[in-house]
């Protein structure tokens, strides 16, 4: 009688074994691929790129502030009407201001404009929804909250744009309440894998600390808006950080130079928690040396004056640019939490691919891709592609059974999560 090992021998050389076949566990009318990851990991490749735009980038702003309207429009629909209404306010942009920054100080000459577009049920049973005033007020309170050196009244003009949802898509949401089946409001894919490598959790870990509270408190001159890009070459890790320090906590050219190295500090001790031994990092590195010639600015942010920002152009769904991975260019933040799959099924792939690698023993990497059908239920997406990689001496078809079960137990979910994302459980940017 074959042993396990003639066994897998003879599978790995069946011509029919790279033929993915649909799963008999799934829903009728879709089908569940589970096939080995046949390209390397990226931390096994010789060299690896990963970016993270910090909070007061002005793409990530755009994120976050279309994530913070649809939040308040969803509780404000649950609040009103016991559930939530259709909206998309999946659209906005930033165009930066214009300012004059300088050691112990600088003014602001002209505020940033940021405009809101999207779509938004603004009426419902003869009952007027104020989306404006709503989605204004929403976002000064985050800006106010989320970057200590900028006047959310001030230094910004906040332009509501958003337009009363389309009638097809209106009528997609009603079907969903009359049935209780969620039907799908776009044809689209999310994608999600797991786990974060060493050059991916060190440059999310970075970012992370330097926009902290603790250190806010601790160096109020180091800004929000913070850029970090690792390139690992080998076992060499460089960061290059790009960090707008806050004029009114600078005193002069000197003391630029000692915070900036400061947060080259800082950036090293989180690479010396996590035990990387070969790190550089580099700050600012256009800084000349003349006072005109640093990133110095009012608010900490460049969008005061040398940046612009939108929606959908910075981070990906995991707070990572990672173009060495899967990744989707649908823009997550600001879509409605309930039916529209740009946002839940990128969502639910990463939590896919997190609990291959959590709970099945052997499975050391997981990529998961979902791809949606306009109209259709949401729990049951045209294609589910799930590819692992295996341990030593391990067959990703043993594991068929546990990713199955997964998988299922996830789409089944899909109907509910909008509890999660209404209140903020789930960070896009």
């Amino acid at each position: 009688m074959p042993d396990a090992a003639d066994k897998r021998r003879a599978r790995e050389s069946d011509p029919t074994r790279h033929r993915w076949q649909p799963s008999e566990r799934v829903p009728q009318n879709m089908k569940l691929y589970i096939a080995s990851l046949s390209t390397p990991s990226p931390a096994a490749l010789a060299v690896e790129i990963v970016e993270r735009k910090g909070i007061g980038h002005p793409d990530t702003v755009c994120d976050a502030l279309a994530e913070n309207l649809g939040m308040a429009l969803s509780r404000l629909y649950l609040e009103r009407f016991g559930f939530i209404l259709h909206h998309n306010v999946d659209k906005g942009l930033l165009w930066g201001g214009a300012a004059q920054p300088a050691f112990g100080g600088g003014e602001v000459l002209e505020p940033m404009d940021i405009y809101l577009t999207g779509r938004a049920t603004r009426e419902f049973r003869g009952v007027k929804i104020p989306v404006e005033d709503l989605a204004i007020g929403a976002s000064r309170d985050w800006l106010g909250k989320n970057l200590h050196a900028l006047d959310a009244h001030r230094h910004v003009r906040i332009h509501c744009l958003i337009r009363p949802s389309s009638t097809e898509l209106v009528e997609l949401f009603r079907r969903s309440r009359a049935t209780g089946i969620v039907l799908a409001n776009d044809t689209s894919c999310g994608v999600g894998y797991a786990p974060l490598d060493r050059l991916e959790t060190l440059v999310h870990a970075v970012e992370r600390r330097l926009n902290s509270p603790a250190v806010k408190t601790a160096h109020p001159e180091i800004g929000e808006d913070i850029k970090v890009m690792g390139v690992r070459q080998e076992n060499r890790i460089a960061l290059t950080v790009a960090c707008a320090l806050v004029g009114s906590h600078v005193r002069d050219l000197p003391d630029y130079y000692m915070k900036k190295a400061r947060i080259a500090e800082l950036a090293r001790q989180v690479g010396g928690a996590a035990g990387v031994a070969e790190l550089a990092v580099d700050v600012n590195t256009a800084d000349g040396d003349t006072a005109d010639s640093i990133y110095l600015t009012v608010t900490g942010t460049s969008a005061e004056a040398g940046d612009d920002g939108q929606v959908g152009r910075g981070n990906r769904a995991n707070g990572l640019i990672t173009p060495y991975r899967p990744m989707s260019l649908e823009a997550v933040a600001g879509k409605n939490p309930v039916s529209h799959v740009g946002k839940l099924y990128n969502v639910v792939a990463g939590r896919i691919a997190a609990a291959a690698v959590a709970q099945v023993a052997g499975v050391e990497e997981a990529h998961c891709c979902l791809v949606s059908q306009i109209g259709r239920p949401v729990h049951e997406p045209q294609v589910v592609d799930l590819r692992v990689r295996a341990a030593a001496a391990a067959d990703v078809q043993d594991f068929r059974p546990c990713l199955t079960e997964i998988v299922q137990s996830h789409l089944s979910g899909i109907a509910t999560l909008w509890r999660d994302l209404v209140h903020g459980d789930e960070r896009f940017y």
